[in-house]
């Protein structure tokens, strides 16, 4: 998985963002759970909560 660095911020985000704006009335808690931890396994680590 491709990452950025965020200024001089020292932080690294993937470059592709997992979009959460579904997650609850579409998605059960346990789907919802087993997205991210995949998305993690797959190196993604940014994750876009806003509505």
């Amino acid at each position: 998985m491709d990452h950025a660095h965020l200024g001089r911020s020292g932080l690294s985000v993937s470059r592709l963002c997992l979009g959460t704006m579904n997650f609850g009335p579409e998605t059960t808690e346990d789907d919802s759970h087993a997205i991210m931890d995949r998305a993690l396994d797959v190196g993604i680590n940014f994750f876009d909560t806003a509505n």
